[in-house]
């Protein structure tokens, strides 16, 4: 069955989404703040998230940003009382599949999950599938964790592996100190950043082969990997 997960801090609504949504075949987890759902989303695989706009710690937006830079290829559906024309922009530059406005008939929405749902069924992930990514004269094979350029391959370890399937995925785009280290490590410490940047290191010599290729360090923000 498709796994939901529900971020809504109308304690109210969610639970009776929740319920709605479980009892309609669809079991769903539900978060009451935009921290707690992302913690969510790193900690299990969904099908479908729906988010609510406004919320505390973290608003549906910003969370569904730090989502679409996972690299998994999840549908997204926003809950919101806004509905200027705007918002809904900002919505679906954000990654929405579908924007429903409050309130809402319960109904309509299961409607709109099936019929995302049967659309990213036709439309599977072909990277995803092979798990193989090209990166300059390199072809780096996630599920042998195998690293090959000029007839020459390296074994990686798992957290190595982890990280460059996460910059393969996010090619030539930031992405955030905070969000890499959640992603692969579950959480952001100190230790943990430091360990990340060991790994960072170890891949910058694997990939030195190909002057194309940098892994640049973005001041206050996180890191790029570049190629061209």
């Amino acid at each position: 069955m498709p796994n939901l997960l529900l971020v809504e801090d109308d304690a109210n609504l969610g639970s009776l989404l929740q319920e709605y949504l479980t009892d309609k075949g669809f079991p769903t987890d539900l978060a009451t703040d935009g921290q707690k759902g992302w913690q969510s989303f790193v900690d299990k695989e969904y099908d479908l998230c729906i988010f609510d706009v406004m919320m505390p710690k973290k608003d549906g937006f910003s969370l569904a940003k730090e989502v679409r830079m996972s690299g998994r290829d999840v549908p997204i559906i926003f809950l919101t009382a806004k509905s200027m024309k705007e918002d809904t922009m900002q919505g679906f530059r954000a990654g929405a599949d579908d924007y429903v406005t409050k309130p809402f008939d319960r109904e309509e929405l299961l409607l709109r999950i099936e019929a995302i749902l049967r659309r990213y069924k036709k439309q599977p992930d072909s990277q995803e599938a092979t798990k193989i990514f090209i990166v300059g004269q390199y072809t780096f094979d996630y599920s042998h964790q195998q690293l090959t350029a000029n007839e020459k391959s390296a074994r990686l370890t798992s957290k190595e592996s982890e990280l460059l399937k996460l910059f393969c995925q996010n090619l030539n785009q930031p992405i955030s100190r905070s969000f890499a280290l959640k992603t692969i490590w579950g959480d952001d410490s100190y230790f943990n950043a430091r360990s990340m940047d060991v790994y960072i290191t170890k891949l910058r010599k694997y990939l030195r082969e190909d002057p194309t290729i940098q892994i640049m360090n973005l001041h206050g923000e996180g890191f790029k990997l570049m190629v061209g």
